[in-house]
């Protein structure tokens, strides 16, 4: 199961699967802040093939529709079941619930290697409700595996418009492997099981701490998601870090447009952008939970290379950007590091990865034990789940009904007579797909 992965950050990581009977084999992005298996079941005009399921003897369809939004794009499709093998992955072949995408708008993306997508998360998150197994849960079942996976992603440094996918890294189904790492894998709680929500504590760049509430880090959510790209904070927390880092930057005049992510920075072709920038540090929880532990990312990792002009300059965006969402530890973050997510023990752990080096120099740092005395018990905000979502917008439903029904009734009792048949739908208000 070494080496299963290919892609970057800036595409995705993905692995290939064989779906159906007879096998048809497609790549599969890997996503730990989704839970529905979907894969492309229609032609599409960025993806070389697809899922035919009229070829498949074991496709099973439900006749039910699904559909999932992301931050960039969304899909619609069917519900229903077939067989998957993992072509380097775990033995047996298992029966999975599958979306068969029949339409998309901005998912399937011009330059990317995958056709379909696998969600890791937990049943809480399925669409169209939670009682949609997603396919880890249903491995950990129907193999016996341990309720364990594990993923290096080994983009690190790399320009995202490189022509050429390379080995992307290893997704360990069922376990940890340790030649992936060096050191001690550390681990912080799971808070709540839909995400993979964590709980952080204070962010530093450079030797800064940035000294807000904690609470201000874990606004909504605070959550480890390798289908995101970039490192995504909370806009109070995003605007810390950027004045942070222009006042330990050796460069002072940044173009504002560099920061929100609609310009690049160039320097001339060879030379080194990293020595203007600092480390940032994000401080976790332990599962001691009086203590925390740190994990550091070198500017290589987050003022990430994206192509170079006329052969003459390298160019480079920022790997941070600011979330409306919660805080989201990315890919940016993730590739430093080998991260375990130990669901059997509701723990996600952290170790240095083996690939997270760069020219013989490491690109991530993790150090601990440190006391968590000077932070709040619990930092946690209490995001709003989408039953509590669902019963907010049924209330507001109500009250719009109720509104509406005294503006009829000041319409009907003026007159004596008027005919008015009507229905009241507002399938908008519903949080029915799930939103990055």
């Amino acid at each position: 199961m070494v080496n299963n992965l290919e892609g970057d950050s800036g595409r995705g990581y993905y692995m290939e699967m064989s779906i159906g009977t007879p096998g048809q084999k497609l790549n599969i992005l890997v996503d730990t802040g989704s839970s529905n298996f979907a894969v492309a079941a229609a032609p599409h005009p960025f993806i070389m093939h697809y899922f035919n399921t009229q070829l498949s003897s074991t496709y099973l369809t439900f006749s039910q529709t699904v559909a999932v939004r992301y931050t960039q794009g969304n899909w619609e499709g069917e519900l229903g079941t077939d067989r998957i093998a993992i072509t380097q992955g775990p033995n047996g072949t298992i029966t999975i619930n599958i979306a068969a995408i029949m339409s998309s708008d901005g998912f399937f993306l011009p330059g990317v290697n995958w056709q379909g997508i696998l969600g890791l998360a937990y049943p809480a998150l399925a669409r169209p409700d939670s009682s949609v197994e997603p396919f880890f849960n249903s491995m950990v079942k129907q193999l016996g595996i341990p309720d364990v996976f594990s993923l290096q992603m080994c983009g690190a440094g790399l320009s995202a418009s490189s022509s050429a996918d390379p080995v992307g890294g290893s997704l360990i189904m069922g376990g940890v492997e340790p030649t992936l790492y060096r050191g001690s894998v550390w681990y912080t709680p799971i808070k709540e099981e839909w995400y993979y929500q964590v709980e952080v504590l204070k962010l530093e760049v450079g030797d800064q701490n940035l000294n807000l509430d904690c609470k201000e880090y874990n606004v909504d959510k605070a959550i480890v998601d390798s289908g995101t790209t970039l490192l995504r904070l909370p806009a109070n927390v995003f605007n810390a870090v950027v004045q942070a880092i222009t006042r330990t930057s050796l460069i002072q005049d940044f173009s504002s447009g560099f920061w929100d992510g609609t310009k690049l920075a160039c320097w001339m072709k060879g030379e080194s952008p990293w020595r203007f920038f600092p480390k940032l540090s994000i401080y976790l929880r332990a599962t001691n939970t009086s203590q925390s532990f740190r994990i550091t990312i070198f500017p290589q990792l987050y003022i990430q290379p994206i192509t170079d002009v006329d052969g003459t300059l390298d160019c480079f965006r920022f790997g941070v950007s600011s979330s409306a969402s919660g805080l989201v530890i990315g890919a940016t973050v993730m590739e430093g590091f080998y991260v375990v997510f130990d669901r059997a023990q509701r723990r996600l752990g952290f170790a240095l990865s083996n690939c997270a080096v760069s020219d013989g120099v490491a690109l991530s740092e993790i150090a601990g034990n440190f006391s968590a005395a000077d932070v709040a018990a619990d930092c946690s905000t209490g995001p709003l789940k989408e039953p509590v979502l669902w019963v907010i917008s049924y209330a507001l439903m109500a009250v719009c009904a109720l509104v509406l029904l005294i503006l009829l009734l000041l319409l009907v009792l003026p007159c004596r007579r008027r005919d008015y048949f009507g229905e009241i739908t507002d399938e908008s208000s519903l949080v029915r797909n799930r939103i990055k």
